[in-house]
């Protein structure tokens, strides 16, 4: 099923704020998987992090990666927004500053650190329940 209105609103009242999901790498054939905070939108899901970290060097190599929380499994695209204060970053630096919150300015986020960049994970295709239903979604 293509992503529709219905799906977009499930996701968003389940991911569209801040979220800890487990997100899979290959680093090489060997599978690595972490957890992480995460925010959705528009068929994304949106993780501030360092550019230099295990995570994105290993997306570098290979982009594929897969993602699992709150009963929905999905696997995209991961691939570097860059410095989070990018004048294209503006928008979406602002909205994830609002989801993250809680913890965002506890000394664990540098902006100032050109290797704080956004995480962005294109989802292609994932599978999400919902009051008992089963969606298979193209996004």
């Amino acid at each position: 099923m293509k992503i529709n209105a219905e799906i977009t609103e499930m996701m968003m009242e389940r991911f569209g704020h801040d979220n800890l999901i487990a997100l899979a790498t290959l680093d090489g054939d060997i599978p690595s998987v972490r957890t992480v905070n995460a925010y959705y939108e528009d068929g994304s899901f949106y993780v501030v992090t360092h550019a230099l970290s295990g995570k994105m060097q290993q997306i570098e190599k290979n982009p594929k990666v897969a993602v699992c929380g709150d009963w929905f499994t999905a696997r995209g695209i991961g691939e570097s927004m860059g410095h989070i204060l990018r004048r294209e970053n503006t928008a979406l630096a602002d909205k994830l500053r609002n989801a993250f919150a809680a913890w965002y300015d506890n000394g664990h986020t540098n902006e100032a650190d050109p290797h704080t960049i956004i995480l962005r994970i294109r989802l292609t295709e994932g599978v999400l329940f919902h009051h008992g239903k089963r969606y298979d979604i193209t996004f």
